[in-house]
């Protein structure tokens, strides 16, 4: 029977090391999508950035990382793709308001004016 034991002693485990900040970012992603989308996309992006590279090192050596970090960073993940989507959807709704007054201004600009002028 072989020895498999570090000789170094028993190795603990660590929790990943941007688990936290993947969970933390996600539900920041979730929230900001009500503030014009735009920190709700960015949050939710450096987010599933980090969980891709934490992921591979989870994937390399799954016995040397804490199970509930493991759980934070799915959650996170989870978290960003939910914020994710109705922040670009939000983004595309401001920019259809945004074209569409735009052509109508330019379309009628004496109507535009006078709206103005009143």
């Amino acid at each position: 029977m072989e020895n498999t034991a570090s000789p170094f002693g028993p190795q603990m485990q660590q929790p990943l090391p941007n688990a936290s900040a993947v969970l933390a970012l996600g539900i920041i992603s979730f929230v900001g999508c009500c503030c014009y989308g735009l920190p709700g996309v960015v949050c939710a992006i450096i987010a599933l950035v980090l969980y891709s590279k934490d992921i591979q090192l989870y994937s390399a050596n799954p016995d040397m990382y804490t199970a509930s970090s493991y759980s934070n960073l799915r959650t996170g993940r989870i978290c960003a793709i939910i914020g994710l989507i109705p922040s670009i959807l939000y983004i595309l709704f401001v920019l259809f308001i945004i074209f569409t007054a735009g052509i109508g201004a330019l379309t009628h600009p004496d109507e535009f004016i006078r709206q103005f002028q009143r």
